[in-house]
């Protein structure tokens, strides 16, 4: 039901108004109260609709415009002034509570990143067991470190072990002798056996240093440097071909608003926030979750620091499956199933609490899953405001103005919660309804004390007829009556 129907529910219904305490505010500052205004207290027994008019404007024709406008700054300004010397204080909120200064610890930034770290960690031998992705984990700087170090240990191991055959069979002895078969030619020291080993595993071969069939040994390490030295590059090569590719660094491109609204949609209070994507690719089989992190303590005593809630955005419905061309507000609607059900905008203003979204598809040009996250602190959570718009229609396309991604205007939304909007919709509609019988009840006993109009009928004369009875022809008869614009019953001669 339309919440405008507010303002005709009869004076038969009343509730004492809530008292808003606002804080200290520049009364220049302040837009002027609508003709209409209603509100929903925190007892749901009643319901009260007030009337508050305007205030007049002052009408002061003598004073210039630039007077007034350094009247009004001076004012400001001495408000402000004042506050400073009053040393501020706590913040207040529309409802006069003191907004805590405390910067609340985020257990997910705004750019995705978990605020968690692990310690005291006894079982660290697992790292090594998944050794692939400890390194594609590991920053581009360890990366890098552990690429260089992984060539530059197998070039000099396996050279030092040339230069120690080279060694052992007297090869470096009969250097200017024509007649002795080296077991690699033109390898006289350590250096000259280092560059062996670069050319074997890298599979150079500048064709001075080679190896002769008269050193089984070196036959024997060639195949085995050939066969470590693949190995060697097809793990460090992949471990970067996936750090560069990694999906994460495609959540770069997907941005979330920097604030979550509430307002109405469809006369129901809703939790909004909008998401898009800068890149032309799209994100394929998108979807969103999200969830509350909210500290909790059970009915036993057991205290949960950080207990997390599903906030459902459409998983019953697949509205939480995305096409994400352009950018989507994402909705989720406050009923009884939700954990914002008893959350006014005056509890709102006290809450302490965290809205985690999440946003998972797999990217169109690699095929790998991809996530971005973000978050929205209780303060961060507007009350009464509603995303604008941001898309119009160019020649021959959709233009999408990113400029207006974040912005947000302010809407007229009942500060009450959920629960309490809930039953002040299902009173007005069991008030219409008893409303619309006893009027019918007040035609039906005007019409019985008319007097008879002679016809041998029984039935009264002159109007519409009545007849008491829930047989299935009188049903549909009144349901006749009904479609014609009237009510019309029977009423048996007995009755009458």
């Amino acid at each position: 039901m339309a919440l405008e129907n507010f303002t005709s529910i009869p004076e038969s219904i009343s509730l004492p108004v809530t008292d808003k305490r606002e804080g200290p505010t520049d009364n220049a500052a302040e837009p002027s109260a609508p003709a209409s205004l209603f509100d929903v207290t925190e007892d749901p027994g009643h319901i009260v609709t007030t009337e508050t008019a305007t205030p007049p404007k002052p009408t002061n024709n003598s004073r210039s415009f630039q007077a007034k406008l350094a009247a009004r700054e001076a004012q400001v300004e001495a408000y402000q002034q004042r506050k400073k010397a009053q040393g501020g204080g706590a913040e207040k909120g529309k409802f006069g509570w003191g907004r805590s200064k405390r910067k609340r610890q985020r257990y997910v930034e705004k750019n995705g990143r978990c605020n968690v770290q692990h310690g005291n960690m006894r079982e660290t031998y697992r790292y090594l067991t998944d050794i692939f992705t400890t390194l594609v984990d590991l920053n581009w700087r360890c990366s890098l470190f552990v690429f260089v170090m992984a060539y530059a240990v197998t070039w000099l191991f396996f050279g030092a072990i040339w230069y120690l055959i080279a060694y052992c069979r007297g090869d470096l002895d009969h250097l200017e002798d024509e007649t002795w078969t080296p077991c690699v030619n033109n390898v006289n020291g350590f250096i000259s056996a280092f560059l062996f080993s670069i050319e074997t595993e890298t599979t150079i071969g500048y064709g001075h240093r080679v190896i002769t069939d008269q050193c089984p040994v070196g036959t024997m390490l060639l195949l085995l440097q050939a066969i470590l030295g693949s190995m060697v590059n097809a793990f460090m090569v992949g471990c970067m071909f996936v750090k560069i590719s990694q999906p994460n660094k495609r959540a770069e491109t997907l941005v979330f608003s920097r604030n979550a609204v509430i307002s109405l949609r469809d006369d129901k209070l809703c939790l909004m926030f909008r998401v898009g994507d800068l890149r032309s690719s799209h994100i394929v089989g998108a979807n969103m979750r999200a969830k509350l992190i909210k500290s909790k303590q059970t009915q036993e005593g057991e205290f949960i620091p950080l207990d997390q809630t599903d906030i459902s955005v459409g998983f019953e419905t697949g509205d939480d499956r995305l096409f994400l061309v352009s950018p989507l507000v994402i909705s989720h609607e406050i009923d009884s199933h939700s954990p914002f059900w008893d959350m006014s905008q005056a509890q709102l203003e006290k809450e302490d609490f965290e809205i985690v979204v999440i946003l998972e598809g797999m990217v169109e040009a690699t095929g790998m899953t991809c996530q971005a996250r973000s978050s929205y602190l209780a303060e961060e959570v507007l009350w009464g405001h509603r995303f604008s718009p941001m898309m119009s229609l160019a020649e021959g396309f959709f233009d999408v103005d990113y400029s207006a991604f974040h912005h947000t205007f302010e809407v007229d939304t009942p500060s009450c919660s959920a629960r309490e909007l809930s039953l002040a919709a299902a009173r007005l509609k069991a008030h219409l309804y008893w409303s619309i019988s006893s009027r019918l009840d007040e035609e039906l006993d005007h019409l019985e004390k008319q007097p008879d109009s002679g016809s041998g009928d029984g039935k009264v004369g002159g109007g519409p007829t009545f007849v008491v009875g829930e047989t299935p022809e009188t049903l549909e008869q009144s349901g006749q009556g009904e479609q014609n614009g009237s009510v019309t019953t029977d009423q048996s001669e007995s009755e009458a």
